[in-house]
C-alpha cells in the first residue's frame, strides 16, 4: 500500500470542489504524524499502486458517461482496492457512477454496480443546506442534485435526514464494505473533520488524532461553519 490519497479523475470531479476532499485527508493525517500526499489519476491512466483511501468527487451530468467509462477501465484495481478494504469516499454524481443504472434526460445510463442502488429523479431539482444525523455526528454541507440513490433492500445509508431532502426518502448516501457515499458537498472533509478522522483511521488501520496550530485552526473554521448551520 502507499503512502497516497488516490483523487480519481479531478478533472471531471471537481465540480463542487469534492475532489479536494484527497486534500483534506492527506492534510489531516500529516497533522496526526501519518504522512499521505495527494495523488491524482487522470482519465486515460492506470493506477500503478494500491492507494491507502480513494475520494471520487461529483461531476456534471453530460460528463457523467466520460466518468463512468473511465471508473470500467479501472474496475479490476477498484475492487481489488474495495476487497482489501481500502477506504473510498464517493460524492454525488460519483457515487451514482459507483451504483446501477443513472436515470439521465438523455435516457439511462449504467453504473459499475459496485454499489447497492440506483439513482432515480426525484420530484424536482433540490439545492441548499443538507445535514445528516450519521454514526460519526450531524454531518453539514450542501446539496444541488435532481436524482436520489434508491438503495437495495438490505443496504445501509450512510445516516438520516436533518434537514435538506438527499436521496428523497429520508436518507442520505450509503455505506457499502469500505465505500462511503453522500450527497453533502462543501467540500464534505474539510466541513466535518470527523468523518475524515473515520477514513484514515481506517486507511492507516490505528486511530487518527491530528494536533497542533494548524489542525486547531481547521477544527475551529470547521465548527464555526457546523454551527451556524446547526443553529439555523
Amino acid at each position: 500500500m502507499s503512502g497516497a490519497v488516490l483523487a480519481l479523475f479531478p478533472e471531471l470531479t471537481d465540480v463542487n470542489g469534492d475532489a479536494q476532499n484527497a486534500l483534506v485527508l492527506a492534510r489531516r493525517a500529516a497533522w496526526a504524524g501519518e504522512p499521505l500526499e495527494v495523488r491524482r489519476l487522470a482519465v486515460g491512466e492506470r493506477p500503478t499502486e494500491r492507494p491507502a483511501a480513494v475520494v471520487l468527487g461529483s461531476t456534471t451530468d453530460p460528463a457523467l458517461p466520460a466518468l463512468v467509462a473511465a471508473l470500467e477501465r479501472i474496475r479490476g484495481d477498484l475492487v481489488g482496492w474495495l476487497d482489501d478494504g481500502v477506504p473510498l469516499l464517493a460524492v454525488g454524481t460519483g457515487m451514482e457512477a459507483l451504483g446501477g443504472p443513472v436515470a439521465l434526460a438523455s435516457g439511462r445510463l449504467d453504473g459499475l454496480g459496485v454499489l447497492p442502488g440506483e439513482s432515480r429523479a426525484l420530484a424536482a431539482r433540490v439545492a441548499g443546506d443538507l445535514v445528516v444525523r450519521a454514526a460519526e455526528g450531524e454531518l453539514v454541507g450542501y446539496e444541488n442534485h435532481a436524482r436520489g440513490f434508491r438503495l437495495d433492500p438490505g443496504a445501509q445509508p450512510l445516516g438520516t435526514v436533518v434537514r435538506g431532502v438527499a436521496d428523497g426518502h429520508g436518507t442520505d448516501g450509503v455505506r457499502h464494505g469500505s465505500v462511503v457515499g453522500t450527497r453533502l458537498h462543501g467540500p464534505v472533509l474539510a466541513k466535518n473533520p470527523a468523518l475524515a478522522d473515520a477514513l484514515l483511521t481506517r486507511a492507516l488501520g490505528r486511530p487518527v488524532v491530528p494536533t497542533g496550530d494548524e489542525a486547531q485552526a481547521a477544527d475551529a473554521a470547521a465548527a464555526r461553519l457546523r454551527g451556524a448551520l446547526l443553529r439555523a
